[in-house]
């Protein structure tokens, strides 16, 4: 099976970076929808542990975490390209801006101001799932602050937009705009008051209604349990390994996240390069399968 399954859920916003970029490279998906909270019982066979969305899966290859996800969906459908312009390395360093600095202003103006409004099971999950208190009572204190904070980082999409560019970085639509937009798409989805922040910001506000009109491609529903048999079915596809982790190929390696939801990914080493390790491992509901994560953000380690 090679169709592009993607776990989500409607209100993630790192899943809607991807559905965004589906939407770009017009793609046929489809949509595993995973619940917002633990337990999470049909996705964390197949990751092995790790528990955050999106996952894509294609066949019985899983790839974590919404940066490697453009990164394999631009080499396996290069056409249209995610980097129309041609800044690969820019376009995707700029993740690393939207994933951290912009999302963590984001979370702290839509939780601290919804207060007491988000609910405890909610709220008990993200402690587990940060390792760190999760208290939208105490967030509401640095609303202010991180209010400020995101309209600065809107500020900067203005000023990139001011020429009267369509997108942010041409013509045509790309990554960058993906890892732009969804954390506005988050603020006005989850606490829409909070967007009067940026309102007056002319430019991103036409930018913000062209990306919204891409769409998501075409998507389809699947099962969670569908989604298990299809990997089951599937065998992994062979992956290139990295001259520097060759004496590694085959012994055992964990990967774990180093920001938030550390749930280690424990097999044998299957594949890697500059960017990526794929782990290969077992689970008796789905089989074999290779578990993929991004070098950037991820504590490889490697057991001989």
């Amino acid at each position: 099976m090679t169709e592009i399954l993607l776990h989500h859920y409607d209100n993630s916003p790192f899943s809607e970076k991807i559905r965004v970029c589906l939407g770009i490279k017009g793609l046929s998906w489809g949509a595993v929808d995973q619940p917002v909270i633990m337990p999470k019982p049909h996705l964390v066979p197949l990751t092995g542990g790790y528990r955050r969305i999106p996952v894509m899966q294609i066949g019985a290859d899983i790839y974590c975490d919404s940066v490697l996800i453009a990164r394999e969906l631009e080499r396996r459908y290069p056409h249209p390209s995610l980097f129309p312009t041609g800044d690969f390395g820019l376009a995707e360093a700029l993740a690393y801006w939207s994933d951290r600095a912009v999302f963590q202003a984001a979370v702290a103006v839509i939780f601290g101001s919804l207060g007491a409004h988000v609910p405890e099971d909610f709220v008990k999950d993200r402690q587990a799932l940060t390792g760190q208190p999760f208290d939208p009572a105490r967030m509401a204190a640095v609303v202010p602050h991180m209010k400020a904070q995101l309209r600065a980082h809107v500020a900067m999409l203005e000023a990139q937009l001011a020429d009267g560019r369509a997108f942010l970085t041409g013509v045509q639509p790309g990554l960058a705009d993906a890892n732009g937009y969804y954390n506005l798409w988050f603020v006005r989805s989850a606490f829409a008051p909070a967007a009067a922040l940026y309102a007056d910001f002319a430019a991103v506000a036409a930018w913000y209604d062209r990306v919204a009109a891409i769409g998501h491609g075409e998507s389809r529903a699947v099962s969670p349990e569908q989604a298990l048999e299809i990997a089951r079915v599937a065998a992994p596809q062979a992956d290139t390994i990295s001259p520097h982790d060759a004496h590694h190929l085959g012994k055992p390696v964990t990967a774990a996240a180093d920001d938030y939801g550390r749930d280690p990914i424990s097999g044998v080493l299957a594949g890697s390069s500059d960017h990526h390790v794929a782990i290969r491992r077992t689970d008796e509901s789905c089989g074999e399968i290779a578990v993929h994560v991004p070098r950037i953000g991820y504590v490889i380690s490697f057991h001989d």
